[in-house]
């Protein structure tokens, strides 16, 4: 996942046509009534007409079952604490500060009596490295995740437990919160000897989400894997699910789950986890450490900031993806790092090693039973083969010339042995720029059948390029969308969303699987948002942009029925705004800030040999005067904003001297700056000081528009121009043009798409109408024979509306619509999705 600052316009031209304000004398017998009540939606402020017309004559594009699927990174600790079903935290004691500074072994392990975590010979195996030893008469007491253990009245919780005991012991096993006891206690013998697992089993009788789990030992014991497993798992599968996660995954009715990720693929050391490397802790997700039995599994350092168990494998995701009827997609490293990491390993051992994990990994998943990796999936429980046709090699490398030498190995490795087996390489983490178009151009010339695009961006920009694959090559690359969001969890980003995945079934023919990233978050260990699906240790709900998701994928259609549809009258003004200063990570200094109107006029001139009274500080840092600079020292903070002038001035030229002083990237000038949420900047020297950008920022979302690599020195003075002009902007590095471009692509609020059920013969109608008036909509179906009535089925929410674990504005409401007709006129709520399903006769 990049950093959420990415590209604004495609790369590949687009056409746009004339879009025209309709109006109609609408008859009143040609007015649609519904016979269940719509969701009450955000006061409409007026009317607008449209007109959709389709044509069913016409041939659109075929959709695949596969289209819509999900993505599953363990992020925001997605898997352990989340879908993994584990109520333990830290089970076998391996936490430790590389994977978090602030962690210990005994992190959420308290000790009553004596206890250490030893990591020696006297351990359980060599790939589970530490162990518990706990003294005679002596406990400890874990606390779960988020608030503790969670137990719910009448249900069964399987506890497991690797022990060992010179001369025996006497383990005493309980659940209790600050209350008392959840179930009664468990007292389980261990005999004298070697390591040997022990169970037993709790009913709760009583719920609590704040549960603790404490074992005791009569005699000096040494412990490890610590579990304890409801029993009511995702279809009752043991080292299972979480159910209720796993149950709003099947709801989409995916038609993929790729996995594992994500940054957790591309980053870290390629080596395994063995003595030869010195038991690397960070490291990339590599398949082989995350089969066969839990307690022999890796641990690993999690990219996002924690331990990750394995406990929750590569075994489970496929079974995972067949239980909900998903074509299995995994992601393998392709030894290039990415996520900020950017290196290139040259290692051709180590290449060749992981080339063979990646056909090992085919046969792991569809080889017989006699095979050595098909014996290994039958001894796990499925000794049937997991279907797998796609797989990914690699995950937003940032260095595409060499990930796509490592790429062309990969490849041709699975060609030579698996010709069926597609494969997909990606683009970069970028919508456009030079990464994207150099790793488009490459994957192009070597025909590859499939490109992996990410992008996270602004609700305006999916608004803006609805039409971004209109004009992709229909005999290049298919694409792959893996992830792509709109920066925030209200029902505008799904409206937006929505919006734009009109697009993407209007373009099936080149879009051929599309997933929204991130799928889960727990509320308590966050770091990233927005995402699909919030839950804690008791409850788990819907995001506005899941029942967005769940709305579309679970109407998709099998071909798309063409259709156009007039559109929104546009009241684009000029660029307007104040200016700014700003730095990220950085301490800079300006000096000599003039801002001259297109007339000459003097709009603003401060050269700060007095005070800063001009500038209003709305952002981080610490802003001061010094030696006639104005000067911002803090190197932390991020987005350090001071704004000067009327946020009416348009038509201007900027001018600053900018001097970057110390920190990790450059410095940030702003214009159009009409608050703190809405404004452009020129960053120069961002992303570490690897390149410079024209960001725009609406209601706090951030788009680029144009980027181009280079750094900033230290210590150096620069001159920086930016003229304005209308929606056109010109810019200028000491005295040089650096680039330009115009912000005038209509941010359309009125998108649809048609497609056809071939299974029912319904023409499902997808409308959103992401503006706060109506749309009052004449439909012409082109002559098709249908029935009078359709079934509704209608998103309406004020725009900022955000569903939460108690309320829940954004949900899906059905009714019937009578009065259809070959033509007919339908009102599209304000802030809306609406599907309507038609029967043909």
């Amino acid at each position: 996942m990049p950093r959420s600052t990415t590209p604004t316009t495609p790369t590949t031209p687009t056409t746009r046509t004339a879009r025209t304000r309709w109006r109609i004398g609408l008859p009143v017998t040609a007015l649609l009534t519904a016979t269940a009540l719509l969701p009450a939606p955000a006061h409409a402020e007026s009317v607008t007409d449209y007109a959709i017309t389709v044509d069913p004559s016409a041939k659109g594009a075929q959709i695949d079952d596969t289209m819509y699927g999900v993505f599953f990174e363990d992020i925001n600790r997605a898997a352990d604490g989340g879908l993994y079903a584990e109520l333990v935290q830290n089970r076998s004691f391996e936490y430790a500060p590389v994977d978090n500074r602030s962690y210990t072994p005994l992190t959420s392990w308290t000790v009553e009596g004596a206890a250490q975590v030893l990591n020696d010979a006297g351990r359980l195996n060599d790939r589970n490295r530490n162990y518990l030893s706990l003294a005679a008469g002596s406990s400890v007491t874990n606390s779960g995740y988020n608030t503790g253990v969670r137990v719910e009245q009448g249900k069964k919780y399987d506890f497991s437990v690797w022990a060992r005991a010179e001369h025996g012991s006497t383990l005493t096993v309980s659940l209790q919160d600050a209350d008392g006891a959840l179930a009664g206690a468990r007292t389980v013998a261990v005999r004298t000897g070697g390591w040997v697992q022990y169970r037993t089993s709790f009913t709760a009788a009583r719920t609590s989400s704040n549960g603790r789990l404490t074992v005791g030992s009569s005699a000096a014991a040494a412990l490890d894997m610590v579990s304890l497993f409801p029993r009511d798992t995702y279809r009752n599968e043991p080292n299972g699910l979480r159910k209720d996660l796993a149950e709003k995954v099947a709801a989409l009715h995916p038609g993929f789950v790729r996995f594992p990720g994500g940054c957790l693929v591309n980053t870290g050391s390629m080596q395994d986890y063995s003595e030869a490397s010195g038991w690397q802790r960070a490291r990339s997700y590599q398949w082989k450490d995350t089969v066969g039995p839990v307690e022999q599994r890796a641990v690993n350092s999690n990219f996002w900031g924690y331990n990750q168990s394995y406990g929750l494998g590569y075994y489970e995701y496929f079974r995972f993806a067949e239980d909900v009827g998903a074509m299995p997609l995994p992601v393998v490293p392709a030894l290039v790092t990415g996520c900020g990491q950017n290196k290139a390993v040259v290692d051709e051992a180590l290449l060749k090693r992981h080339i063979q994990d990646t056909l090992d990994l085919i046969e792991f998943a569809n080889g017989p039973v006699t095979s050595t990796w098909g014996r290994k999936r039958a001894q796990m429980g499925h000794p049937k083969p997991f279907h797998l046709t796609h797989l990914e090699v690699g995950n937003e490398e940032n260095l595409p010339t060499e990930f796509f030498a490592r790429f062309k190995e990969f490849r041709a490795a699975i060609a030579a042995k698996y010709p069926d087996v597609t494969v997909i390489s990606n683009s970069g983490p970028d919508d456009s720029g030079s990464t994207f178009d150099t790793a488009w151009q490459l994957n192009r010339d070597a025909k590859v059948d499939m490109v992996d695009e990410h992008y996270y961006n602004s609700p305006q920009w999916f608004l803006q390029n609805n039409d971004r694959y209109d004009s992709y090559d229909r005999g290049g690359p298919k694409v792959f969308l893996g992830e792509y969001a709109s920066q925030g969890n209200a029902f505008k980003n799904g409206l937006a969303e929505a919006a734009f995945m009109t697009g993407l079934e209007r373009n099936a023919d080149v879009v051929k699987l599309a997933s929204y990233a991130p799928l889960f978050a727990n509320e308590d260990y966050v770091q990233w948002r927005p995402d699909l699906v919030w839950f804690n240790n008791h409850a788990s709900w819907n995001s506005a942009n899941y029942e967005v998701q769940k709305l579309f994928m679970t109407n998709v259609g099998d071909r798309v029925v063409p259709s156009t549809a007039t559109g929104t009258p546009s009241l684009q003004g000029p660029i307007s705004g104040a200016v700014g200063l700003s730095t990220w990570a950085t301490s800079a200094a300006y000096d000599d800030v003039k801002v001259t109107g297109a007339d000459g006029a003097s709009l603003l001139s401060d050269d700060f040999s007095g005070d800063a009274s001009r500038w209003t500080h709305t952002g981080g840092g610490s802003w001061s005067i010094q030696d006639g600079q104005y000067v911002q020292t803090d190197t932390a903070a991020e987005n350090t904003m001071v704004s000067a002038g009327d946020p009416a001035w348009h038509d201007y030229d900027l001018h600053v001297k900018a001097t970057k002083k110390s920190g990790k990237e450059g410095f940030l000038v702003a214009f159009g700056v009409k608050d703190s949420g809405n404004f452009y900047w020129w960053n120069l020297g961002g992303w570490n000081n690897t390149q410079s950008a024209v960001e725009q920022a609406v209601d706090g979302g951030k788009s680029t528009l144009i980027s181009k690599a280079g750094s900033v020195e230290t210590g150096r003075a620069y001159d920086v121009d930016v003229k304005v002009r209308g929606r056109q902007v010109t810019l200028y590095l000491d005295g040089q043009e650096w680039g330009s471009f115009t912000d005038d692509k209509p941010a359309e609020p009125f998108r649809q798409v048609v497609t056809k059920d071939r299974k029912t013969g319904d023409l499902i109608v997808k409308v959103v109408n992401a503006q706060a008036s109506d749309a009052r909509t004449a439909i012409d179906l082109g002559g098709a024979r249908v029935a009078s009535k359709a079934k509704a089925t209608t998103l309406a929410a004020a725009p900022d509306a955000v569903n939460t674990e108690t309320v829940t504005p954004v949900a899906p409401v059905t009714s019937t619509v009578t009065g259809v007709a070959g033509k007919f006129t339908y009102t599209f709520p304000a802030n809306s999705v609406t599907f309507l399903r038609i029967k043909q006769r």
